[in-house]
């Protein structure tokens, strides 16, 4: 029997294995490439979501509250000169703010025990003790012993300080025309109303005494 040729109807034993090796090699470079490009897309996703998670993280720029816009600014802009205007002339009569205080609670209740003033003003006892130290000094109040069970001590006004306390009151008055007497009566009852609900909500009850 003749053979035919093998050409072009089958193809060569050899040339079929390169063929098949080729195949092979090139679906395997398919499959590199296809590993690689999922790599690089699961990094660029991971590189997205944290992108997102810091701009969102980021704080705000938003910039800070001018200093004037703050009511308490303008409210210890006053208190200053009002406290100070005041300091300089209770002063001037030889007494300080603290000893006004001090001679103005005692007035309204003769004969107080340390601690009742204590009580009264917000301060400690050791406070008081000073205070009262240096207006027992200055001959404006006396140390009296309680009548009752003769222990206990009572602050009381001495007659100079009778006479100052007026004339520190009368300063207190001037103080308050020369820094509010810009303000209508209106204007001036409505300022008074809000520091005072102000004061009742934070509980502010201490007299100031500097």
């Amino acid at each position: 029997m003749k053979h035919l040729p093998w050409w072009p109807c089958s193809p060569h034993p050899a040339a079929a294995g390169l063929v098949y090796i080729a195949d092979l090699h090139d679906a395997e470079v398919r499959r590199s490439k296809w590993r690689i490009k999922s790599k690089l897309t699961r990094k660029l996703g991971s590189v997205s979501f944290l992108v997102n998670m810091k701009r969102q993280a980021a704080p705000t720029t938003t910039p800070p509250t001018d200093l004037q816009a703050h009511l308490g600014y303008w409210l210890r802009i006053v208190s200053n000169a009002v406290s100070q205007s005041f300091a300089r002339k209770v002063e001037a009569e030889g007494v300080t703010v603290a000893e006004w205080v001090f001679l103005r609670v005692l007035y309204g209740g003769e004969g107080l025990s340390p601690s009742l003033l204590a009580e009264r003003m917000g301060m400690t006892r050791g406070a008081i003790s000073k205070l009262a130290d240096r207006l027992v000094e200055k001959r404006l109040v006396s140390r009296e012993t309680s009548s009752v069970g003769r222990r206990g001590q009572l602050l009381t006004l001495r007659p100079a300080a009778r006479e100052l306390v007026p004339r520190l009151a009368e300063l207190a008055d001037q103080n308050d025309v020369a820094f509010f007497g810009t303000l209508s009566g209106d204007e001036r009852q409505r300022l008074e109303h809000l520091l005072r609900k102000i004061a009742l909500d934070r509980e502010l009850t201490k007299p100031p005494t500097d």
